[in-house]
């Protein structure tokens, strides 16, 4: 019997030893290892896509968090803005040439804001929906944050 899951959750911290499973996860999906909706054949499916959450964090960025990598439709994404309107989530879009570039850009961002008072994170619930080059069209890799603010 095969399954197709929509969501698969993870218990992980900012650890070297987190960071390679969250990179092994990421694997697992895109070679079929775990099935999720949005891939198929290590391709997206069209009209879904993969976004990461962050949750249930242990204290902040130093403790343990779910990770959990699921599906979404276009309308989630105009949800967040309205959010990051409503001052509830705070926007941060990087861009790079690879999805670990971008990534650590928008993340390195996240954390030099908090550490400067500038960005006050409520540790509830973030998002992460990173678009490889391939997908864009100007050609770079996109990573868009939505971290939650008191």
């Amino acid at each position: 019997m095969s399954y197709k899951f929509n969501s698969v959750t993870i218990r992980t911290d900012n650890s070297e030893i987190g960071m390679a499973k969250i990179k092994e996860l990421w694997a697992d999906i895109m070679q079929g290892k775990i099935s999720l909706e949005f891939v198929e054949n290590g391709k997206p499916v069209n009209g879904l896509f993969p976004i990461s959450s962050y949750s249930d964090y242990e204290n902040n960025e130093n403790g343990k968090y779910n990770l959990s990598i699921m599906s979404v439709t276009a309308d989630f994404f105009a949800k967040m803005e309205s959010l990051v309107e409503q001052g509830k989530y705070t926007k941060i879009d990087e861009s790079g040439k690879t999805i670990a570039e971008c990534a650590d850009k928008a993340w390195s961002k996240v954390w030099e804001l908090s550490l400067n008072g500038e960005l006050k994170r409520a540790f509830t619930i973030d998002y992460e929906s990173t678009v490889p080059a391939e997908y864009t069209k100007d050609g770079k890799t996109h990573c868009c944050l939505y971290i939650a603010v008191k």
